[in-house]
């Protein structure tokens, strides 16, 4: 079978809203989609003065709150909205195109390519300065998110900077293929995954005829316009190109995405702040030991708390950037 968890399971079907929490200042934002609306949630003070993170989300059907169905109630990006905010940052908080409140965006969540989000930070940018007097927004992309924002940030002067969580510093073959390897169960299907991740590499797709069924679920035809898209980028050429402020914060119990990637992207951006923070795992949850379920655990639990370092890290940096200008 293949890995339970692989970053880049890219499940993107059309859901119903999870929903958000609502607080006292909180408010639901749109901006214009290609076909209907983008949709998101707003928090913190109306001071215009004050920053403004955008939350861009990970890999597959991933809401607003960093949610989704195939198993993850964490709520990280909610808690970090929750946790920014008690530090005077404001946020915005998404669902990507095509899927929960941003389902109205495109006739189909399956037709994206990598660009297409990234278009979508680029609109979102400006709606956020538009309606909340944000001089330039900070983006926080989590995991695929951060590749995103990576692709966004090279051509928008209205970003402030990059708040890159738990984001892959390596080709995504190159960790698909890391992945797929680590798990033994692996090993009846593993030749055919490589060859299909290579023929993707090159731009061609694959039918579904030839795709063992263990497989299907991470390269069918559907995803694969998508998959083509992303495995083509270098997250690391792309942050060597952005001038701009960079934070690259890493837990050191993500089974996803792993310290190998964070350093690679400080590599090529040696002026960029590195965070690695111990036993904090993919969806930012504490994890003391290692233990496969006791992190998968995590991924399940909206009532454990963020790591106390998460928040913290993420307002120091913004703060000190802030302050700079």
């Amino acid at each position: 079978m293949v890995p339970l968890l692989l970053l880049a399971s890219i499940f993107v079907v059309a859901l119903v809203s999870t929903g958000s929490a609502q607080m006292n200042n909180s408010f639901l934002i749109e901006a214009p989609g290609p076909a209907g609306p983008l949709s998101g949630t707003a928090l913190g003070t109306p001071d215009n003065d004050a920053p403004v993170v955008l939350i861009v989300p990970g890999s597959g059907p991933t809401d607003r709150n960093g949610n989704n169905p195939l198993g993850v109630r964490a709520a990280p990006y909610r808690l970090i909205a929750e946790g920014l905010e008690t530090h005077g940052i404001r946020s915005v908080r998404i669902d990507k195109r095509g899927m929960f409140g941003s389902s109205r965006a495109v006739p189909d969540a399956n037709s994206v390519v990598m660009d297409d989000y990234a278009a979508d930070i680029h609109t979102w940018v400006a709606t956020i300065r538009e309606r909340m007097g944000a001089a330039c927004v900070w983006v926080l992309g989590h995991s695929e998110g951060g590749l995103s924002a990576l692709i966004a940030a090279r051509q928008h002067p209205g970003i402030c900077g990059l708040l890159l969580v738990s984001t892959p510093g390596r080709r995504l073959g190159d960790i698909l293929r890391e992945q797929i390897a680590a798990n033994p169960a692996n090993g009846p299907v593993r030749d055919q995954a490589e060859s299909i991740i290579a023929q993707l590499e090159a731009g061609k797709r694959v039918e579904a005829t030839a795709v063992h069924p263990a497989l299907l679920p991470l390269f069918r035809p559907e995803v694969q316009g998508f998959l083509i898209s992303a495995l083509a980028i270098d997250p690391a050429r792309l942050i060597a190109d952005y001038r701009g402020p960079v934070l690259i914060l890493q837990g050191l119990r993500d089974i996803q995405v792993g310290q190998a990637d964070a350093e690679r992207l400080h590599r090529a951006r040696p002026d960029a702040k590195l965070a690695l923070l111990p036993d904090v795992n993919h969806v930012l949850k504490s994890v003391s030991i290692d233990d496969l379920a006791a992190n998968l655990a995590a991924y399940k639990d909206a009532e454990r708390p963020l790591a106390n370092c998460v928040v913290e890290t993420l307002a120091v940096f913004i703060k000190a950037q802030n302050n700079d200008r």
